[in-house]
């Protein structure tokens, strides 16, 4: 007879954030093309290369990523302002503090990243995969049209508690608490 075992997975274990005992490498701003994210042919494209997709504190500002894998990219304190992430792969993303304000994410998979403390006000995530992402009560959301994302209920009922959830999209017009699907009352 062949036992059973029994695995518990802890949720908040599939958030890309860095544990304690865990730290990031340095930042190598020396690096003339540190900022330059490519996109990889394959699935989970932080596995194929040689080096972290290294963005952080990066001027992304107006740049293309539509179609591209970015998975497992370090994002945090980068600026991405109305930046195009359309059908992007962000998988395992890390981005604490990351500013994308006004950016296109429709039809991206957003899934597990961390947006602890980023500015995300006026994007567009219609029609994300947004499951297991963390969306801190300081992240900013304002304006942010979440029109048919798949977040997972766990994942909505934090984001509709979030001080932030109010406006409307400035490109779309669609109502922020309402295009998540969130109850009028908080």
């Amino acid at each position: 007879m062949v036992p059973l075992l029994f695995c518990f997975v802890d949720p908040m274990g599939l958030f890309a954030a860095p544990s304690p005992a865990f730290k990031l490498p340095p930042v190598d701003m020396t690096d003339p093309n540190r900022c330059n994210l490519t996109s990889s042919t394959i699935g989970q494209a932080n596995a194929a290369r040689d080096k972290f997709l290294d963005g952080r504190f990066c001027d992304l500002r107006g740049r293309d990523f539509s179609g591209y894998d970015l998975s497992g990219v370090l994002l945090e304190g980068a600026t991405a302002d109305e930046a195009r992430f359309r059908s992007t792969q962000l998988s395992k993303a890390y981005a604490p503090g990351f500013k994308c304000r006004r950016c296109d994410f429709e039809d991206a998979v957003v899934d597990r990243v961390n947006f602890e403390n980023a500015d995300l006000s006026g994007s567009v995530f219609r029609n994300a995969v947004l499951s297991d992402s963390m969306f801190s009560d300081g992240t900013n959301v304002r304006d942010v049209d979440f029109t048919d994302v798949y977040i997972g209920e766990y994942g909505l009922r934090r984001l509709c508690r979030n001080p932030t959830l109010d406006g409307e999209n400035p490109l779309t017009g669609a109502p922020t608490r309402a295009s998540l699907g969130c109850r009028a009352e908080r």
